[in-house]
């Protein structure tokens, strides 16, 4: 179902080319070119806010032997 042979590809272009015309083509690959850039660039902004901040130090648990004991 979602095989397309070159004969069919040649005949989307060719359709394509003649209802948009050969000056429109350029225009709409590079609109085409700035939305994928576009969606792009907020997938990597919206992954870097997802992402978790990073942890902070935590100071080493105190044994006991470093505690002292006032008696």
């Amino acid at each position: 179902m979602g095989d397309l042979n070159f004969t069919e590809i040649l005949v989307i272009l060719v359709v394509g080319l003649l209802l948009f015309g050969p000056n429109k083509i350029p225009e709409f690959a590079r609109q085409c070119g700035r939305a994928v850039n576009m969606f792009k660039k907020g997938l990597k902004e919206g992954l870097e806010e997802e992402a978790p901040a990073a942890p902070a130090k935590e100071e080493p648990a105190k044994s006991l032997t470093d505690q002292s004991v006032k008696s």
